[in-house]
């Protein structure tokens, strides 16, 4: 159950907040990487989710929700913005071959631009508090951005509020549901079922902020965060 009191004492102490961490994920559902710096557009960070796991058999695409070997491969981008899977570019002959190990025989890799990429919004927002509050590696969540300087749980009262990053400005919708994804560990993969439990029991189920860009621009790590009332 969601400790109503810290949210309380924590929910008006926003002084000093700033972009601690951005993160992207060249390829769904692959392992991601850390960057200094990021453009922000209206389909989020670019190079975000740029290449899709899809089952040529089934006609669907495939997520480490079902397939969580997928997150033991890092996607990253290179100087021309390609994305890499393991150093390597998505469409190299040795790239596919992973994928097929990790995913199935049927896996491919496409690259695709539409929104539906994403699976609600194109930015997930976290907060260094509630991630100490979660209690486990924050990686487990896939966040885009972490904001720093934030006690507690006061992220549950950002839903409907807009903030300023520099020029970009972004709109939290909602908070993210969470699923199976983060029980499995970012490293290892091993599975841990306790870790939704604990999301369920503690949180009702919802941690970080679904996120919507409302105004594009470039962000970087140390930048001051503030509020638009």
């Amino acid at each position: 159950m969601i400790n109503a009191r810290l949210v309380a004492m924590s929910k008006n102490n926003h002084t000093n907040m700033y972009v601690a961490e951005i993160w992207r994920y060249p390829v769904k559902s692959l392992a991601g990487e850390q960057i200094d710096i990021a453009e922000i557009g209206v389909d989020g960070i670019k190079g975000d989710r740029r290449v899709l796991v899809y089952d040529e058999k089934k006609h669907h695409l495939v997520t480490s929700r079902t397939k969580p070997k997928l997150l033991g491969l890092k996607a990253t981008l290179n100087s021309d913005g390609v994305p890499l899977i393991n150093g390597l570019p998505w469409d190299d002959p040795e790239s596919e071959r992973a994928i097929i190990s990790a995913a199935g025989d049927s896996a491919r890799l496409i690259e695709w631009d539409g929104l539906e990429r994403f699976d609600i919004l194109p930015l997930l927002v976290a907060t260094d508090g509630a991630i100490k509050e979660f209690g486990y590696d924050r990686r487990r969540l896939r966040p885009n951005i972490i904001i720093g300087g934030v006690e507690g749980l006061a992220e549950r009262e950002w839903p409907g509020r807009q903030m300023r990053i520099g020029k970009v400005v972004i709109e939290f919708a909602q908070l993210r549901g969470r699923c199976v994804m983060t029980t499995y560990d970012p490293d290892t993969q091993k599975q841990d079922p306790a870790v939704l439990r604990h999301i369920v029991k503690k949180f009702d189920g919802t941690l970080a902020l679904d996120t919507a860009v409302l105004k594009e621009g470039r962000i970087s790590v140390g930048d001051a965060v503030e509020f638009i009332e």
